[in-house]
């Protein structure tokens, strides 16, 4: 047999296409571009393209882009290979960046076409939703057309096309999750990517009853002789498990995955741990935590946020410095975990110690950790540190901004609070839900009806909807600012309710003088089947005080413990002695306070509602009964003294009024002057007892002095009531 040059040339191609591969599997870059340089000077790739294909194809995989863009325009007769290469390099990345560039070539590849008949193949459409899915919601009718022109082709049989097109329609948002389940169900043949694909679409947008129903097909079908499950199938449905009702689901699926030996893979563990938390049920997290073997950062990151998420703050701070003294090294969700810990905990002393260990260990610098740090400065009072970290960046995000606004309004703050927001619009910061609600509860705080009206219209100008928590701090705008319609709109038109927003709306009505509506309200929430809470009953028993209604309100405030397993607090027991108080039974209301003494640590707030009832009805005796009472406890309310001294004043007990005044000066208890606002043409008028600074103070009296004159006139004499001189004179 005679071997000829080109016998010999194929010889030596083969030879060189095989140490590419080899190269390519083991990304030797260097020996790579060594081989690549050989190839250059002998012109032997330019004269084969199976070898240029394998060049473009090397960089790609070692991530090397701009020198596979540069091989892959010295190709002179492109195949489909050598744009799969080039596109599957990019969309492997990750990155929107890369993943537009996967569009520019897929586009340039469709005008190729047109002229040298190269079509796609189920590769170049992998790479293709793999870059969309990457892309987020915006380019989803991108997507689209490539799903249709897949489907011209006939390609949406290949399974790996499929499950690639599952996953960008899974990751295109809410709205076409629809899609997402319906090329499932029409996928004519499943793999285990295809059934995990689908019970994360569902996970990340926390749908855990779909997620939970997909994995019970799954086992299902596996029940017919198919294998689909693996570690990934249990990450993605425990991932989904994120409330506590669906906890004993979790479990079940815990005992799956340990039953079938999964729960030592590390990641299993951590969703494990994680669906534990998350529902609430630390005790079994703790469990699961101290039985892996194999403990990562992320492990300890999954309890030390349940303990933080769950309130358990004290808990997540020791665990944290136990990991510490493990030698285990914190990632950055670690820490931001951590941090949010001190958040809640307002632990402003061990916020800084974390602050100084992340600085140590180099992670100030990364946008979650210096959101993290801003939030928890502002949150633990410290507003001043929070602003310079805010300010330490030139481009803050969304977040921050979110963030830094809704430390001004938890400080009270509102002034800086609404300039930070206007700052930001001026800066061209589109504002999210988070945003608006913070914005919201400055307007709520200021009653400032007008302002909350032009946030409502920016909520309606930037297409964000009355989804929680937006319709919750709406309509608790409008219920605060006694704009009960406008309230009972938002509350109606929301698509979903939560809590918050039945008690705003409960909130408005019994503040309002509408209590009957309140407590019609309160039995359509039942009917609902939303469980109320504490605050729930605080709004409900003070319709029932306002609406005069002692017997229901009674029986209420019995429910509440004996349906409900709800213990009642100090404002509820205030609600009762108001309402006793309203209704004049004042000795049921004395025993019923000391009947609460073993509920509530002190009776303060008790006995001060009891003296102005006393003081409204003119019992006199009684009223310096819990006078003294509020005394004894060392009251600093300037209130009670005030009301105590004119008791005794109105008894003629001069000589205790007297000893008022001096333990008042004792204790340093000093009388706040009055204060109140108006707000007029998107103006505030603020005035305190005493202040002369309003600049139309001189029109201001001379109008009083007309509307006493005209009263007098119409023959109004004013009564007197001995109380009320002596409050007036103290002020």
């Amino acid at each position: 047999m005679s071997h000829g040059p080109s016998s010999l040339a194929l010889e030596s191609s083969a030879s060189l296409f095989t140490k590419i591969l080899h190269y390519t599997q083991r990304r030797n870059l260097p020996k790579g571009q060594s081989l690549h340089a050989h190839l250059i000077k002998t012109g032997s790739s330019s004269s084969c393209i199976y070898l240029s294909n394998s060049i473009v194809n090397l960089y790609a995989k070692c991530h090397r882009l701009l020198d596979a863009h540069v091989a892959f325009q010295e190709i002179t007769n492109k195949d489909v290979v050598s744009w799969n290469c080039l596109i599957n390099g990019y969309s492997q990345l990750g990155r929107p960046d890369s993943s537009l560039s996967v569009l520019k070539l897929f586009k340039q590849m469709r005008q190729q076409d047109e002229n040298s008949h190269v079509l796609p193949n189920p590769h170049t459409f992998a790479g293709i939703f793999t870059a969309v899915s990457t892309l987020g919601e915006y380019y989803s009718f991108t997507g689209k057309q490539a799903h249709c022109l897949a489907f011209k082709l006939s390609y949406l049989n290949d399974l790996f096309v499929g499950s690639s097109l599952l996953n960008m329609y899974c990751k295109a948002g809410s709205r076409h999750l629809v899609d997402a389940r319906k090329m499932f169900d029409e996928m004519p043949e499943r793999n285990s990517v295809s059934w995990t694909t689908m019970i994360s679409g569902y996970a990340l947008l926390r749908r855990a009853k779909e997620a939970v129903g997909v994995f019970r097909m799954m086992l299902w079908e596996q029940g017919r002789g198919q294998d689909y499950v693996n570690e990934f199938v249990f990450t993605s449905v425990l991932s989904a498990i994120a409330l506590p009702e669906f906890n004993p689901v979790g479990k079940q699926i815990h005992g799956l995955s340990l039953k079938n030996g999964f729960l030592w893979n590390v990641s299993v563990a951590n969703a494990t741990v994680t669906m534990y938390a998350k529902c609430g049920s630390l005790d079994d997290a703790c469990r699961v935590f101290e039985l892996s073997s194999e403990k990562n950062s992320i492990t300890w990151s999954a309890l030390i946020t349940g303990y933080a998420q769950n309130g358990d703050c004290e808990k997540a701070l020791k665990l944290f410095s136990q990991m510490h003294f493990c030698g285990m090294n914190p990632s950055e969700y670690t820490l931001v975990g951590v941090i949010n810990a001190c958040s809640d905990f307002d632990a402003l002393s061990e916020g800084k110690q974390v602050h100084g260990y992340l600085l140590k260990l180099g992670f100030e610098p990364q946008m979650y950790i210096l959101t993290a740090l801003v939030d928890m400065y502002a949150k633990c009072g410290n507003v001043s540190d929070a602003r310079r970290g805010f300010d330490y960046l030139k481009e803050p995000d969304i977040v921050l901004w979110t963030s830094m606004i809704a430390g001004y309004v938890k400080n009270g703050d509102n002034e800086n609070a609404m300039g930070m927001y206007c700052r930001m619009l001026v800066e061209g910061v589109v504002p999210n839900e988070l945003t608006m609600a913070s914005v919201l509860k400055v307007c709520s705080s200021l009653a400032a009806l007008e302002q909350g009206k032009q946030i409502h219209a920016h909520i309606v100008k930037h297409g964000l909807s009355l989804e929680v928590p937006i319709g919750s701090a709406l309509s608790t705008m409008y219920a605060k600012s006694g704009s009960l319609h406008d309230c009972n709109l938002v509350f109606r038109r929301m698509p979903a309710r939560d809590l918050v927003s039945w008690n705003s709306m409960m909130s408005g009505l019994s503040q309002n003088g509408r209590g009957t509506e309140a407590l019609e309200l309160f039995e359509e929430m039942l009917l609902e089947g939303t469980r109320p809470d504490y605050v729930t009953f605080v709004n409900i028993l003070s319709a029932c005080s306002h609406m005069g209604l002692l017997e229901r309100g009674q029986n209420i405030f019995k429910m509440m413990s004996d349906e409900f397993g709800i213990e009642p607090r100090l404002e509820h027991f205030a609600c009762m002695v108001d309402m006793f108080g309203r209704a004049g039974k004042l000795y049921e209301a004395k025993e019923f306070i000391e009947s609460a003494a073993n509920h509530v640590d002190h009776g303060l707030c008790l006995w001060r509602i009891m003296l102005s009832a006393c003081r409204n009805y003119r019992n006199y005796e009684l009223g310096a009964y819990a006078g003294e009472k509020l005394m004894e406890l060392g009251s600093q309310e300037s209130s009670a003294y005030v009301l105590l001294s004119s008791i005794y004043s109105a008894l003629g007990r001069l000589e205790d009024v007297e000893c008022v005044r001096r333990l008042m000066n004792l204790r340093g208890v000093s009388k706040e002057p009055g204060c109140s606002w108006i707000e007029l043409k998107s103006q505030f008028h603020v005035f305190v007892v005493g202040d002369q600074l309003h600049p139309q103070i001189v029109g201001i009296r001379e109008e009083l002095l007309r509307l006493r004159k005209q009263m007098k006139d119409e023959g109004y004499k004013p009564g007197f009531d001995p109380c009320l001189e002596l409050e007036v004179i103290m002020d």
